[in-house]
């Protein structure tokens, strides 16, 4: 299975989301804080790739359909 097959948005999103919920709950040490805040990134820049790739997929099967 490759990377891609294995990323799953939803559970991403939800991280995101308990991840924020730790942050403003104001309670993390700075280490903490750091490596939620890089963790947070990383998911939303892997959310940013998923949504891309989809809507690039669904414009070229819709494409497709067209011709």
């Amino acid at each position: 299975m490759s990377e891609e097959e294995a990323f799953d948005y939803r559970k991403s999103v939800e991280e995101v989301e308990h991840i924020l919920e730790r942050i403003e709950c104001g309670e993390l040490d700075i280490d903490e804080l750091s490596a939620m805040v890089k963790r947070a990134a990383e998911l939303i820049k892997q959310c940013r790739k998923k949504l891309r790739d989809t809507e690039n997929n669904l414009e070229k099967t819709l494409n497709d359909l067209e011709e």
